[in-house]
C-alpha cells in the first residue's frame, strides 16, 4: 500500500483504535469464512490475476488534514491451495488542506517491497470478501525482522539505507512551502497496512485500507523541515478506499499510470 510521503505525516503514531488491525477483519464478521479446501481453491482460482492498484489513506492531526494516494500493481496467485497476494508500488502523491506540497520520487515509492501474504477468504450472498493482513515492511532502513522490530529512535542507526539511491540517507521527501522556502526531509519508515476487499460484478475488488505505519526523521536539508508530528488515520475508513481493477499480466507501472484516468476516480481532495 503504500508510500505515505508527506511532511504532515511525520512520525505516524499507532492510535489505540487501530492497534488491533492485525487480528482480523471486523468488516467480515457477518461473512462465512471459507474453511473447506475445495471452496478455498475454487475462490482462489476465480480471483487470481493481476490488478491495477489504487488506494487513498486519510490522516487528521486535528490541525492538518491530508490524503495520500498510492498506485501500484497487485498480483493474486494460487499457491499450495491458498490465495497469495503480492503488492508492488509505482507512484504516490498527496493532497492537503494546507498550502504545503510534498513530492517523492518513483524510485522511493518502488522501494517499498512488502512480502507476499496469504489472504483470508470469506463469502456472503455469493460474493467473495478478502482480508489482506499486515506485512510490516522497512523502507529507508533494513530491519532483520520488520514484523517484530520497531523503528529505532536513533537517526544515526547503522541500518539506515539509501533505498531511493539519491545519495541521501533513508528516503528523501521534497517539501515546498513557497518558492523561497523548500527543501528535503530524510526519513525511514516501517510500513504497516492491511486491506479489506469485496468482490464486484465487474471482477474488481473494492474496500478500505487501514494503516498504522511508523516513521523516523533522519535529517533535513534545513532544520525547519525536521519537525516531528503525531498523526493517526482518520477514524472513518470510507475516506481510505482501495480499488483493484483486473488488468493484463503484462501491465507495468508505465501502462498503469497512462491508464490512470480510465481506471480510477478523479484524484480526491480533503473534504472534511
Amino acid at each position: 500500500m503504500n508510500w505515505r510521503p508527506t511532511i504532515v505525516h511525520l512520525l505516524l503514531a499507532c492510535s489505540a483504535s487501530l492497534t488491533s488491525l492485525g487480528c482480523g477483519d471486523d468488516a467480515a464478521n457477518d461473512h462465512e469464512r471459507l474453511t473447506d479446501q475445495v471452496d478455498v481453491e475454487t475462490a482462489a482460482k476465480q480471483l487470481a490475476g493481476r490488478y491495477a492498484h489504487y488506494d487513498v489513506v486519510a490522516y487528521d492531526s486535528g490541525t492538518i488534514k491530508t490524503l495520500i494516494i498510492s498506485y501500484g500493481l497487485t498480483d493474486l496467485s494460487v499457491e499450495d491451495g491458498k490465495l497469495i497476494e503480492h503488492d508492488s508500488f509505482c507512484h504516490a502523491e498527496q493532497r492537503s488542506d494546507q498550502p504545503v506540497e510534498t513530492t517523492i520520487s518513483d524510485a522511493a515509492t518502488q522501494a517499498i517491497k512488502p512480502k507476499s501474504i496469504a489472504v483470508e477468504i470469506s463469502r456472503k450472498d455469493g460474493r467473495y470478501h478478502l482480508w489482506r493482513p499486515e506485512t510490516p515492511t522497512g523502507v529507508g532502513i533494513h530491519l532483520e525482522d520488520p514484523a517484530t522490530q520497531a523503528l529505532p529512535e536513533d537517526p544515526h542507526d547503522p541500518r539506515i539505507a539509501d533505498d531511493d539511491r539519491d545519495g541521501n540517507p533513508g528516503i528523501t521527501v521534497h517539501i515546498k512551502i513557497s518558492d523561497s522556502l523548500q527543501g528535503d526531509l530524510f526519513i525511514a519508515r516501517r510500513e504497516i497496512f492491511a486491506y479489506s476487499l469485496d468482490e464486484q460484478d465487474d471482477g474488481s475488488l473494492i474496500g478500505t485500507v487501514s494503516d498504522r505505519s511508523e516513521q523516523l526523521v533522519i535529517g533535513a536539508s534545513d532544520p525547519i523541515f525536521a519537525i516531528a508530528s503525531t498523526w493517526t488515520q482518520h477514524a472513518d475508513l470510507t475516506k481510505s478506499p482501495i480499488i483493484l481493477k483486473p488488468v493484463g499480466a503484462d501491465w507495468d507501472c508505465q501502462r498503469l499510470m497512462q491508464a490512470r484516468d480510465e481506471l480510477f476516480p478523479p484524484t480526491p481532495q480533503v473534504d472534511w
